[in-house]
């Protein structure tokens, strides 16, 4: 990474080590590595292609590449989503091995028990897809996800503020859902086509100094998404030490292939059944 960008993540680092590190020494929270499904798990995965033998719904046996496949949250997250559709992505995460749902807070509680007995998690939004709720109304509503039985949280970032440079609130805002998430993992949806090379880096900074576990690239709808160029950036900044999510537009195997190449732990995609078993995707998310 430039030494001028280095530069400008030190800035926001400094600026609150000394207040993050004073809070996480009043309070105890499990390690990341301790949460089932963290970036940590999944790092000892391999790329091997074409691992077989799940079988679908209808009875017939579709290759699945569980590589790829334990990588992706499998996403609906459109407001007509119905609860027979919600059954069937609960299904079809099971069925080829999904690293979890991601799903709107509504849907949580059927999520959890339909999921009951599966290593697949049910992971929720909050504050999406705008980001523009009080940090109040994240915390509270990442608190009723946990209650619930979600085993992550994806909120998303004050983008508004984090374009008008004002570091603080942002942090103030990530730290907020990361307390209330009570130690499952937090991922910080940065909607990187709205930001420039700069404000990413920033947004990276604040949600690894804030304690977020991973962050993520996109909701999806807001036009955009996912680029590995993004990725590879957003790698840099984190480092090793935290996960990096690909989701907007991972349609396919090679999609996928390259967001994980670039340095993404996660993806996030409504393709997924398309993208571990070879068919065109048409999912936007």
């Amino acid at each position: 990474m430039p030494a001028d960008n280095d530069a400008l993540v030190e800035r926001i680092a400094a600026r609150v080590r000394q207040q993050i590190l004073a809070e996480q020494q009043q309070r105890e929270v499990p390690p990341l590595a301790t949460v089932r499904g963290t970036w940590q798990d999944e790092a000892a995965l391999t790329l091997s292609l074409g691992e077989p033998d799940r079988v679908g719904t209808d009875g017939t046996v579709a290759p699945t590449d569980r590589s790829i496949a334990s990588r992706i949250d499998h996403t609906l997250l459109k407001p007509d989503a119905t609860r027979a559709e919600l059954v069937k992505l609960c299904e079809e995460a099971r069925t080829h091995g999904f690293a979890s749902v991601c799903v709107n807070t509504t849907w949580i509680p059927l999520c959890v028990k339909l999921l009951e007995g599966s290593k697949v998690m049910a992971i929720c939004v909050v504050g999406f897809p705008l980001g523009a709720a009080t940090s109040r109304a994240k915390a509270e509503q990442t608190r009723e996800a946990i209650a619930n039985g979600a085993s992550e949280i994806d909120m998303v970032v004050n983008i508004g503020l984090l374009k008008s440079q004002e570091h603080d609130a942002v942090l103030r805002d990530i730290k907020a859902v990361v307390d209330a998430a009570s130690g499952r993992p937090v991922k910080v949806i940065l909607e990187t086509h709205l930001l420039t090379r700069e404000q990413k880096i920033a947004a990276c900074a604040l949600s690894k100094a804030a304690g977020a576990a991973f962050v993520k690239t996109s909701t999806g709808f807001s036009g955009g998404g996912a680029t590995a160029e993004d990725v590879a950036l957003m790698r840099a900044v984190v480092g090793p030490d935290m996960g990096v999510k690909a989701s907007g537009g991972v349609r396919t195997a090679d999609d996928a292939r390259k967001m994980i190449a670039a340095g993404a732990d996660r993806l996030g995609a409504s393709a997924s059944v398309a993208i571990v078993t070879g068919g065109r995707g048409a999912g936007g998310y």
